[in-house]
């Protein structure tokens, strides 16, 4: 009998195949050598060491391309395992093309940087996990010198990324508007990105599980953006921190359901507890509860002091722990020893607004130059029986005190999506006194969080870039 050496040569692979794989995962790196792979400029940059691909050096990308050259992957789960140096960048490429230099053009990059800054014209704040300036992670999840996994999946139309099991990527692919622009999900290969001489990432145990596609027309059915999402993306494109600081689980709002949300639309957060006389945490013990629970989270981690008595109310060693530390001027004893919460209609009287506006100010800037605060929030807020004349009320001299006390004292002026506070006015020339900012929305239930389009909005009519935008200290910083 005559036996095809075709069918033979075939049969030999899948069995190779499926004897060197688990569950139909199949093993892109043997571990030993580069066997398969194929490094574009500098291909010094890679080697084997220790069963790990090592990428140190000039800039390079290793493409995996098999047996044949010609690897190509539609649907799939794909994982590896990876250690980071200090300092390091990288990126796992995917649906992506060969090419011989350059930053690879064609698919998406999976961004690989625990603690790599940047330098002084650019400072990257897209950490580990990211869907590189699509869905940016602004918060570091993992640890250098410590092996952690990023799992990919591509299926259709949709990108989901997990470090370490916690999913932080959920992106399905948008058809924007004219004048944004963003890849396509097109069939492709994986690569491993070498990114600078200072840069050591180890990657090991790659593998891939190819997956069924789905019905033709589900593939090419793309969800149609409106200009809140194509703003999201040309503002992640451009290193802008999207971020709403100032997020409350309330009104049945469940963390997951925030995460859900913020994977959906592509805005991080951070999430406070209110913390003072009043509420829920008033010590050390409720306050490191709180933080306990949700600190192994993809969300930033943060107090909202409430009152001007928090201080008093809580250790220094307690507040270290949180990413960042914010407060409002809502609260404050007039200047007859009353306590006043601005938000209360009952307990503001207003019998002359110009003295009011002079007390209020003044409390203001005092908060600013004595309380060890990140964030101003709710920043010019007024009550409901002058909020109507806002603009008059705010003049540029009280507006300039505010913000000369802000920029001094290393505070940051939040954009409030709730109230829609400041102005245009009143950010114009903070940005100009070299203020920073953060967002916010402050919101009363899961109904509220939004997608910041009155932020969103400031950023372009007051020219903010991600230079003007606040980001947390680093731990060691605090």
């Amino acid at each position: 009998m005559k036996i095809n050496n075709t069918l033979i040569c075939c049969f030999a692979i899948a069995f190779a195949l499926t004897a060197n794989s688990q569950d139909n995962w199949i093993p892109l790196f043997d571990g030993k050598s580069l066997t398969g792979w194929k490094a574009s400029e500098n291909q010094e940059s890679f080697k084997v060491e220790d069963g790990s691909i090592v990428c140190s050096g000039n800039r390079s990308h290793l493409f995996y391309v098999g047996k044949d050259g010609q690897a190509s992957f539609r649907n799939f789960e794909f994982s590896a395992d990876v250690l980071t140096k200090p300092g390091a960048n990288s990126g796992i490429y995917i649906l992506t093309r060969f090419q011989e230099d350059g930053w690879p053009t064609n698919g998406f990059e999976i961004q690989i940087n625990n603690t790599y800054q940047g330098d002084a014209n650019y400072k990257e704040l897209k950490k580990t996990g990211s869907l590189y300036g699509i869905r940016n992670i602004y918060k570091q999840l993992v640890n250098d010198n410590e092996w952690f996994n990023v799992k990919i999946k591509v299926q259709d139309n949709n990108i989901t990324v997990w470090v370490n099991d916690i999913k932080v990527v959920d992106y399905s692919e948008l058809e924007l508007p004219d004048g944004y622009d963003v890849n396509k999900l097109n069939p492709g290969t994986f690569a491993l990105q070498c990114h600078d001489p200072k840069s050591t990432v180890f990657y090991r145990n790659l593998k891939v599980k190819p997956l069924p596609s789905s019905e033709p027309s589900t593939v090419s059915k793309r969800i149609k953006a409106d200009e809140i999402d194509a703003e999201i993306i040309r503002l992640a494109s451009e290193n802008f921190p999207l971020i709403d600081f100032h997020s409350h689980l309330k009104g049945g709002l469940t963390l997951e359901e925030l995460l859900e949300h913020s994977r959906k639309t592509g805005i991080a957060y951070g999430v406070a507890a209110n913390c003072g006389l009043g509420f829920a945490i008033t010590n050390d013990a409720t306050l490191l509860n709180f933080f306990a629970s949700i600190s192994n989270q993809p969300v930033f981690v943060a107090m909202q002091a409430e009152g001007r008595e928090w201080t008093k109310l809580f250790s220094k060693e307690a507040i270290s722990k949180f990413d960042y530390i914010f407060t409002d001027a809502m609260t404050f004893f007039d200047e007859s020893g009353k306590r006043i919460r601005l938000w209360i209609n009952d307990e503001v009287q207003i019998k002359d607004k110009q003295k009011f506006m002079d007390m209020y100010v003044e409390r203001i800037v005092s908060i600013l130059e004595n309380e060890p605060i990140d964030i101003y929030a709710n920043a010019t807020f007024l009550p409901e029986a002058i909020a109507s004349e806002y603009d008059k009320l705010w003049t540029e001299e009280r507006i300039r005190r505010v913000v000369g006390a802000a920029v001094s004292h290393n505070v940051a002026i939040e954009i409030n999506d709730r109230y829609k506070i400041p102005s245009a006015k009143f950010i114009k020339i903070a940005k100009q006194a070299g203020a920073k900012f953060s967002f916010g929305t402050n919101n009363g239930g899961k109904n509220d969080i939004g997608r910041l389009e009155y932020c969103i909005k400031m950023v372009k009519e007051c020219n903010l870039t991600w230079k003007d935008m606040f980001m947390p200290p680093s731990k060691n910083k605090r």
